[in-house]
């Protein structure tokens, strides 16, 4: 080692250094002292050391639009600016026509993705999501269709009265290509309980997921942080999803989502900072050895942090993002 990287990492981290260097997989203990260490540019030379080593200078990204069908939800999760209550103000869900028009809004850019998630809305029927995925198909031929995180196709199967396997296969056949990350949140039975206990718990997400995996439907996973979880919860989150992917090696990016606390029920938490978002999206990338990508989502984390990302870890700057509103409702 270098006395350059020495002076880098100190010697705090110098066993990690050693542990990277020869490809072996990092600890608990590991993760933790990543969490807490206040050598933050030494986090971020770690996880560049693998950036490099996966992706050299490379940076990716899509053409992307996100399209929110609905906004109404029965799950009511603590950390939710963005669902309305039925009879409660601005709840709207887009008919397949208000969809279609959404799209073609974009008709002259060359977009290759077409995000889609809403809240859990239990007037809308099995069909609607099915014919959902078509609409989009048939108004933007050869688009990628990522849609439905795990806690939708969860709904998707309830109102379909079928398992998760026969919906997800429905819905491959109607043309889904992947599924988001979103949801998830932190894998926490604490955290569930505190903050979305109407919603499906870790282990109902990880069935969502093998079920995908069977199908060769590939998926994304993120992490809240930010809010009431632990640094022991983060690290415990990043190694359950670890040993996930052992088991189906389906999942293709790992997201840090920060938490952004206006109009929630959490609203007096305080926000995290860029430093917060750096060493979230390094330690992801150190100890997520078995994701290829790792994304600092630039709506949240911002332009500038996102660029400082790419040095810490970060492969993957998202996209364009062509509508959001799912952390901002007014889409700021």
């Amino acid at each position: 080692m270098g006395l350059s990287a020495e002076r880098v990492v100190g010697a705090e981290l110098l066993g990690i250094h050693d542990k990277i260097q020869k490809g072996e997989r990092l600890s608990r203990e590991d993760g933790l002292l990543l969490s807490r260490t206040p050598n933050l540019s030494g986090v971020g030379y770690l996880a560049n050391i693998v950036r490099e080593r996966r992706h050299g200078a490379r940076t990716y990204y899509v053409r992307n639009q996100h399209i929110n069908y609905t906004n109404i939800c029965n799950k009511f999760c603590k950390f939710c600016s963005f669902y309305a209550k039925k009879g409660g103000p601005d709840p709207y869900e887009m008919s397949l026509e208000e969809v279609r028009r959404r799209l073609e809004w974009h008709r002259d850019v060359p977009i290759t993705e077409v995000h889609m998630v809403g809240g859990i809305n239990p007037r809308l029927p099995y069909r609607y999501y099915l014919d959902l995925v078509r609409t989009v198909k048939e108004a933007r031929p050869g688009v990628h269709v990522k849609a439905f995180t795990a806690v939708e196709i969860v709904e998707i199967a309830r109102v379909g009265k079928c398992s998760i396997d026969n919906a997800l296969a429905d819905l491959i056949e109607a043309g889904l290509d992947s599924l988001p990350g979103g949801g998830i949140e932190v894998l926490s039975d604490r955290v569930h309980r505190e903050l979305f206990g109407k919603k499906l718990s870790g282990e109902e997400w990880k069935e969502v997921a093998r079920a995908a995996a069977r199908l060769g439907l590939r998926q994304y996973a993120t992490m809240l942080y930010g809010h009431i979880e632990t640094a022991e919860e983060r690290v415990d989150h990043l190694i359950q999803l670890r040993e996930l992917q052992d088991e189906t090696g389906h999942f293709l990016t790992f997201t840090p989502l920060s938490f952004h606390p206006e109009g929630t029920e959490l609203e007096d938490t305080p926000h995290t900072t860029g430093d917060d978002a750096l060493r979230a999206i390094a330690l992801s990338r150190l100890m997520l050895d078995n994701f290829e990508h790792i994304k600092s989502f630039w709506i949240m984390n911002t332009v500038p942090v996102t660029q400082l990302a790419m040095w810490y870890g970060a492969d993957d700057a998202d996209g364009t993002v062509h509508e959001y509103e799912t952390t901002y409702r007014d889409g700021e």
